[in-house]
């Protein structure tokens, strides 16, 4: 008898974006490894990628990551 059972079908109302296929899914098909969410929408799972993009400019930009006096801490939030 296993002690986890590997979730294979999502729930109504999670989507996700997967990476591999791209495309949107309600419930996880692909694995964690290959997809974005869950979100709480299809139009929200459908930027994922656009949502991403700009996350990672915010970070890029951000002078609390990049300042010279504080390369070993990390930001306060």
């Amino acid at each position: 008898m296993a002690l986890f059972k590997k979730r294979t079908t999502g729930k109504p109302g999670e989507w996700y974006y997967c990476l591999e296929h791209k495309k949107v899914e309600e419930g996880p098909e692909c694995p964690a490894k290959n997809r974005f969410g869950p979100y709480a929408s299809r139009e929200e799972a459908s930027h994922a990628m656009e949502t991403a993009h700009e996350r990672n400019l915010e970070w890029e930009t951000d002078p609390r990551w990049h300042d010279a006096a504080g390369k070993d801490r990390t930001p306060e939030e």
